[in-house]
């Protein structure tokens, strides 16, 4: 796995965030379980857990699992966010958060795996934010890149188990962030109204 500076991906999410109104906070997302203000919660929890994963900072936020506690927001989240982004993303730029080994979500595995494990992570969620208040969105390439890959590797391993729905067939010739969707267990075509699969956080 190749260093990809995730900096453009979190600008992105941040962006996105930032043009949540507070009426949309309770809206549905593609995740069944989470509305949207669980899904910025997810968001911040992972953003600051794979930054200690990146820094080797390993401790509770990278031993607990996500699905350990339903995320929420809490007051001040619309300056804590984009803060933790920019902290995840400083950190990833440092070549040694890609080499040896770390932990996040309670799962020791490698830091370039960690690192394509967070860009996934990142251009999944910035699509389910999208799609559930209606925004335009176009993922970082490089971040798409490391998210497909990984996705990819994922579809068939044990490593699926857990993290993912079933995958979403989405045809080949299908846009790449189409295919990185349906890989991740969501729908590429789900709007508000409709019912989302089983997709996981």
């Amino acid at each position: 796995m190749t260093m990809v500076d995730l900096g453009p991906q979190t600008r992105i999410v941040a962006r996105l965030a930032a043009s949540v109104a507070d009426e949309q906070l309770t809206a549905a997302t593609p995740c069944p379980d989470l509305r949207v203000r669980n899904l910025l919660g997810h968001l911040l929890t992972l953003s600051l857990a794979f930054r200690d994963a990146a820094r080797k900072d390993l401790g509770t936020r990278t031993d607990t699992s996500p699905a350990a506690t339903l995320p929420d927001i809490g007051p001040g989240w619309r300056a804590r966010l984009p803060e933790a982004l920019d902290e995840l993303a400083e950190a990833w730029r440092d070549p040694a958060a890609w080499t040896g080994g770390t932990r996040a979500g309670g799962v020791d595995l490698p830091g370039a795996v960690a690192g394509a494990v967070v860009a996934g992570e990142l251009v999944i969620h910035a699509w389910d934010l999208a799609r559930a208040t209606g925004q335009a969105y176009v993922p970082d390439p490089d971040a798409l890149d490391a998210a497909l890959g990984f996705l990819r590797a994922a579809a068939d391993g044990p490593a699926r188990d857990g993290l993912f729905g079933a995958v979403v067939p989405v045809p080949e010739a299908a846009p790449p962030l189409d295919r990185a969707v349906g890989l991740s267990g969501r729908d590429p075509a789900w709007a508000p109204g409709t019912r989302p699969r089983a997709a996981r956080a």
